[in-house]
């Protein structure tokens, strides 16, 4: 029987926001539609999706559409409409709290001072679902940590970040193939 996944990344719509830091949940959407062929085209629920085909599962990927504190209304309508259990969800987002190049994989928890998250946790009534997060690092000096995820990635980060964007992008189909746990173990420690 095919299992049904549902690959979201945390974003803001807009041009203006594309290269964000705040972004970088886009981002990985965008790479895993890349490596899977798959077009972002269609509009349902309030975000931006594609359905893709791997081994014997299928992937939903979206990117919701509203402002970042509010995602958690598209996932909610995404989860009920494929009637996604809630450990085939994988939610994709920014760090402030883990450097940049790094990715964790994690079961759940708090949303710690991420909007979408904490949004998705109030639309899912539960901190119980998968979350791919990647590291943007800290503010340098005394910058506000709002002004510095909305900035872009500077142009010398750019290697670095394709190469850890291509790192969850596989760390994303692991969670899909082997599961969280053997997902965790393979990509939890590596830069």
């Amino acid at each position: 029987m095919t299992e049904t996944y549902l690959i979201v990344g945390l974003g803001n719509p807009g041009r203006e926001y594309r290269e964000n830091r705040h972004n970088i949940g886009f981002m990985l959407i965008d790479s895993l539609a890349f490596r899977l062929g798959a077009k972002m085209s269609r509009m349902q629920s309030k975000a931006l999706v594609a359905s893709a085909r791997h081994g014997d599962a299928k992937i939903i990927l979206a990117k919701p559409q509203t402002f970042m504190n509010l995602s958690g209304q598209a996932i909610q309508a995404l989860v009920r409409f494929y009637k996604t259990p809630l450990e085939n969800i994988l939610v994709a987002h920014d760090d402030l709290d883990l450097p940049f190049e790094t990715i964790r994989l994690r079961p759940g928890g708090g949303a710690g001072g991420q909007k979408g998250i904490k949004s998705t946790i109030q639309h899912l009534s539960t901190n119980d679902f998968p979350r791919l997060r990647l590291g943007i690092g800290r503010p340098p000096g005394r910058m506000d940590p709002a002004a510095y995820v909305l900035q872009d990635f500077p142009k010398e980060d750019q290697q670095f970040l394709v190469e850890t964007l291509e790192r969850a992008v596989d760390a994303a189909l692991d969670f899909v193939d082997e599961g969280l746990d053997v997902a965790m173990n393979k990509f939890n420690g590596t830069a």
